[in-house]
């Protein structure tokens, strides 16, 4: 109760006081997907336990963008003002970014960027749609305190695993989606972590999972999530699987090779004058054009 306390309290400061260690040199990293990347870690009928673990406490080295687009002191729930429909809980964002810090300390600060809305399928995720223009909006806004977009942690395909039509168009919707983040955030081999599968609300999990470990991308890296623990739901990863996650997808991260074109905010003025349109035709042209339409 004592740390319930205490975290709540640092929430409170957080939100009071302009956060003098955003930056400029921090490392952002984009969270989306649906609900297991939102985080439901803890969470039972709609209500969320409180209990953090440790691998998640708040560390002065680690921000989250906030729904109206400032820098504050990140704490769990990481997605709740995010991904506000149902109760949020432990994340793997968190101990994502612990893990990191303890094994990479040139990382610096870590900035995160909360974009992930639970039970939403890969299709409403294509580009022009507002849960993408929403995460591009939020990447951009990232930048203009300063810092580098140095990845983008994936963890979605659970509602694309009832209906056969959507499980059998997953790759192409899912490739296309990459390749479309990468060109409007004018970062061509942006470093992805996507997660496998551990569950799925219909019997195409396998399906779906076979794409997802079969996706063949520059600088993509993929965790497996099965054999993690479940929430009694049988859907949602529990906390602990959610900290265990953190680690895998850092560990991951760290075989990426950066960005050969990192998009900092003193790069945006130069960037911004190069047509996003010819920079995705070169771009398609550079990966060998593999968007799919």
């Amino acid at each position: 109760m004592l740390l319930l306390y205490l975290s709540y309290a640092i929430l409170w400061i957080s939100s009071a006081v302009p956060v003098v260690i955003a930056a400029a040199g921090k490392s952002i990293f984009i969270l989306a997907g649906q609900s297991n990347m939102s985080g439901r870690g803890g969470v039972v009928n709609d209500t969320w336990d409180n209990y953090i673990p440790p691998e998640s406490y708040p560390n002065l080295a680690i921000l989250r963008l906030s729904a109206d687009l400032n820098w504050q002191l990140a704490t769990e729930p990481l997605h709740r003002d995010i991904d506000t429909a149902k109760a949020c809980g432990v994340g793997p964002g968190m101990a994502f970014a612990s893990s990191l810090l303890g094994k990479d300390s040139s990382v610096g600060v870590v900035g995160l960027v909360p974009c992930a809305v639970g039970g939403t399928n890969i299709s409403q995720w294509a580009r022009g749609g507002e849960l993408y223009k929403q995460l591009i909006r939020r990447a951009e806004a990232a930048l203009e305190g300063g810092g580098t977009i140095r990845g983008l942690l994936w963890f979605q395909g659970e509602s694309d695993t009832v209906n056969r039509e959507d499980a059998e168009s997953y790759k192409t919707r899912l490739q296309n989606f990459y390749l479309h983040v990468r060109a409007d955030l004018l970062l061509p081999v942006l470093p992805i972590i996507q997660v496998a599968l551990a569950s799925g609300e219909g019997e195409y999990v396998e399906m779906v999972r076979e794409w997802q470990l079969g996706m063949d991308l520059v600088n993509l890296r993929t965790v497996d999530a099965k054999g993690l623990s479940l929430e009694p739901d049988g859907l949602h990863l529990t906390t602990p699987s959610q900290v265990s996650l953190g680690h895998m997808l850092a560990n991951a991260f760290l075989q990426t090779r950066p960005s050969a074109l990192a998009l900092t905010s003193g790069h945006v003025s130069r960037l911004t004058i190069f047509p996003k349109i010819l920079f995705s035709g070169l771009f398609a042209n550079f990966l060998g054009s593999r968007l799919l339409f």
